[in-house]
């Protein structure tokens, strides 16, 4: 990549993290999405067209899932757009690209005995263990992306009032109901919770051993141990908890509306993808038990 190709790429994620105010994940795949096709072309990106597109997608299609060919070419069609704005380009050679044909994703669910297995597995008789249970509450009892966790404040939750006020993608803010279980569990990590390691950390809810925020890996670790600890024998990570709340949500009655309001999401088209592993759950039910099966 040449020093322009540098510029530009600086450019725009300035951009895209200052005035689409996307997450610093968001920004981060984009770019890295962007910078890996600049790499790979020697043309000038004023000049590139479509068929040159169209060749880095198919070059790498055996390496990378559908999904993660459509991501790379949203984020290069992003990136012309800014051009184009910017007044380098005057079209999209994403255009003309044809988009990878997907099917439905449906993110994988835990049975709500399964959560209970999880989160009741849990070994209480340390700091840390009080502290495993309260993330597994939260991230279950309000349906909270991993960043939203790792980033929750202590002011930010009123156990009084029994809701948390959460910053989500985009620095948007939303007001989420915790349950009792949830509720109880935080207080009691609160009762444990270490002394931060610099003033800058007191307000951040969950520390790690050393006082320092959680990271997002040290939850995604935690909570496969808990699911293998538990004998729950399937991949999930932190969002499956949050797929799964959203699933029992729905499953019990709850409004799409106010389940969209609760996670946070921008369309409720993206919230209807668990209307649809409702849908899966009784069809196989049908299925497995009617007597012409």
């Amino acid at each position: 990549m040449d020093t322009d190709s540098e510029r530009l790429l600086k450019d725009y994620r300035y951009y895209l993290r200052m005035e689409r105010k996307m997450s610093p994940n968001t920004v981060a795949s984009y770019s890295s999405d962007v910078k890996f096709f600049l790499d790979g072309t020697d043309a000038d990106v004023r000049s590139v067209d479509s068929d040159a597109v169209a060749a880095f997608l198919a070059e790498r299609a055996e390496d990378v899932s559908k999904r993660s060919q459509a991501r790379r070419l949203s984020s290069l069609r992003s990136f012309f757009d800014w051009l184009i704005m910017e007044g380098e380009r005057t079209d999209n050679p994403c255009d003309a690209v044809d988009q990878p044909k997907l099917g439905r994703y449906l993110p994988a669910v835990l049975s709500v005995e399964e959560v209970a297995a999880i989160i009741e597995g849990v070994d209480t008789g340390s700091w840390q263990g009080v502290r495993n249970r309260a993330i597994l509450e939260m991230l279950y009892g309000c349906g909270l992306r991993v960043s939203e966790l790792c980033s929750l404040k202590i002011s930010n939750v009123y156990t009084g009032e029994k809701f948390i006020r959460v910053v989500g993608k985009g620095d948007k803010e939303r007001l989420v109901p915790i349950g009792g279980a949830a509720v109880d569990a935080f207080v009691a990590w609160l009762d444990v919770r270490p002394e931060a390691a610099a003033p800058s950390f007191d307000d951040y809810a969950f520390l790690n051993r050393f006082g320092r925020p959680l990271s997002r890996v040290s939850v995604f670790n935690m909570v496969k141990a808990a699911a293998l600890s538990a004998g729950v024998d399937k991949e999930i990570s932190p969002h499956t908890f949050r797929h799964s709340f959203a699933t029992h949500l729905i499953e019990n009655g709850a409004d799409l509306r106010v389940v969209q309001e609760m996670l946070g999401h921008e369309s409720i088209l993206t919230t209807e993808i668990y209307t649809h592993i409702d849908s899966a759950t009784w069809q196989k039910a049908v299925l497995e038990h009617h007597p012409r099966r």
